[in-house]
């Protein structure tokens, strides 16, 4: 086995994260860029700082969100409950005046007929 037969051709080893790379190497002002936009965005993450009060803020933010939730569910389930209870008794009072046929409140409490015969005992 030749040096040159187990060692990997240019260009197609692993990278830094551990993937292979395929294809032909890059040019070197190609890397250069590469490397300079990647130290270039290094020094400007460094640079940001976080807000103090973020979480404090995100949190009043949400407690805010979550209070007016519950309020529209509230309100919209007070306005369905007042609806269904109007249109109920919207439908009840749409009962005719006149007495039923049902029941007319005349006659006597005897049925008419013969009654059936009670069981022994």
């Amino acid at each position: 086995m030749k040096h040159q037969d187990a060692t990997p051709s240019r260009g197609t080893g692993q990278d830094r994260t551990g993937h292979e790379r395929s294809g032909p190497p890059r040019p070197a002002d190609e890397e250069r860029t590469a490397r300079e936009l990647a130290d270039a965005l290094h020094a400007l993450a460094g640079g940001v700082l976080p807000d103090p009060d973020a979480y404090r803020t995100a949190r009043g933010e949400w407690l805010r969100r979550e209070r007016r939730r519950r309020l529209v569910l509230t309100v919209l389930v007070a306005v369905v409950f007042t609806l269904a209870t109007l249109i109920g008794l919207w439908v009840l009072n749409r009962t005719p005046a006149e007495p039923g046929v049902i029941f007319s409140g005349l006659g006597s409490a005897v049925a008419d007929g013969p009654s059936l015969p009670r069981p022994p005992g």
